[in-house]
This record gives C-alpha cells, structure tokens and sequence, in this order.
C-alpha cells in the first residue's frame, strides 16, 4: 500500500514537469486499479485513449516546415 502513495507523489511530480515543458495534463492519467478489476481498466484505458485522440497531436513536438524565402 505504501508503494501506491509513492507512485502518486512521483506521478504528480511528473504531471508539474511534463506540463511546464508545453504537455497538455490530458495526456497523462494515473489510477488505482487492482488486478482483478479487468472491466475497471478495459473503461479506464478507453477514456484516456479518448481524450488523447480529441486533444490530437502534440503540437508542441512537431516540428513546422521551414519556410522558403
């Protein structure tokens, strides 16, 4: 149990840091899920993957064409 709080503290600390550098906190989900809650993370795992497709590329990552003068 102890091993959870932990990962929850390192989880926000990763959230602050991918935020500061231009990641929407959308892509990133933490969640408690036992091994025996398969449904549980069938639903979870299709709700990120739905909010990652409407947040769309990470636009902060693509590179842009250079242009032509």
């Amino acid at each position: 149990m102890e091993g959870n709080y932990y990962a929850r503290r390192k989880f926000a600390l990763l959230k602050g840091l991918l935020e500061h550098i231009g990641i929407e906190p959308g892509r990133l989900h933490f969640s408690w899920i036992s091994s025996a809650e398969a449904t549980k993370f069938v639903e979870v795992a299709q709700e990120v993957a739905k909010e990652v497709k409407a947040l769309g590329p990470a636009k902060h990552f693509i590179k842009k064409r250079a242009e032509v003068a």
